[in-house]
């Protein structure tokens, strides 16, 4: 099973920089993540300033520049799992969040085409 984990922290989280032990710790689990073949991407998500949305309605399609207003609508990062249950993903993000910080991650499976 595949799942992709969105992460929107709060907006405390969002305008504090991680000081150098978070970021070793998150360093440290996704090297064992990575290492373990469980986690296949992660990354960081620029400030909202750079983000854009597509929309397509009704055959029009529309381009929204951010920022957006609302800090519940920031995403932070986003993580690839490979993972053999709904219960290992969300336990795997239970530890991005204890390093992370306060804030949601969404929990999507990824559906795979063959």
């Amino acid at each position: 099973m595949k799942f992709v984990s969105i992460w929107k922290p709060n907006a405390a989280v969002w305008s504090a920089p991680p000081d150098e032990t978070q970021m070793a710790a998150m360093g440290q689990l996704i090297g064992e993540l990575m290492s373990a073949g469980v986690l296949l991407d992660t990354g960081g998500v620029s400030d909202g300033g750079s983000s854009l949305r597509v929309q397509r309605t009704g055959g029009k399609v529309t381009v929204t520049d951010g920022p957006f207003t609302e800090t519940k609508e920031l995403v932070g990062g986003f993580a690839i799992f490979k993972v053999n249950s709904r219960e290992e993903a969300i336990a795997l993000t239970q530890r991005f969040l204890e390093i992370a910080g306060d804030g949601m991650s969404e929990l999507h499976e990824v559906s795979e085409f063959s």
